[in-house]
């Protein structure tokens, strides 16, 4: 049996990104690992609802140039039942990068460029 555990972001700036995944979507850090040698930093967030899935954000000390995410045809999705109430928070935060509205769907950005979908919880 197999099952899905993380998805991995590589970040530059990691306080950065903690902050915005705090305040777009309530993800907090459940455990992390630092290298001996200070090289590397894994932090892996859960979300509110308790689900075994994490993000795992990798910051390496030796990188400064932005990570080339191609033409970004992937991403990571959360379902919602507060759809609204984010659209409005990311909205405020300026995240947004893309809409479908024909699909009741939208998309933030991180602050690496990372797309997100943000799904509403079917009734």
């Amino acid at each position: 049996m197999t099952r899905f555990d993380h998805y991995n972001f590589n970040v530059l700036d990691l306080e950065r990104s903690l902050t915005f995944y705090k305040q777009a979507l309530n993800l907090t850090p459940v455990r992390e690992k630092t290298a001996e040698d200070g090289s590397f930093k894994l932090i892996f967030l859960g979300d509110e609802a308790g689900s075994d899935f994490r993000l795992e954000l990798t910051w390496l000390r030796d990188r400064t140039e932005a990570y080339n995410l191609g033409e970004c045809e992937f991403h990571l999705a959360f379902r919602t039942d507060c759809f609204q109430q984010l659209h409005e928070i990311h909205k405020e935060m300026g995240c947004i990068c893309y809409e479908n509205t024909a699909m009741g769907v939208y998309f933030i950005s991180d602050p690496d460029g990372y797309w997100i979908e943000i799904v509403p919880e079917k009734t």
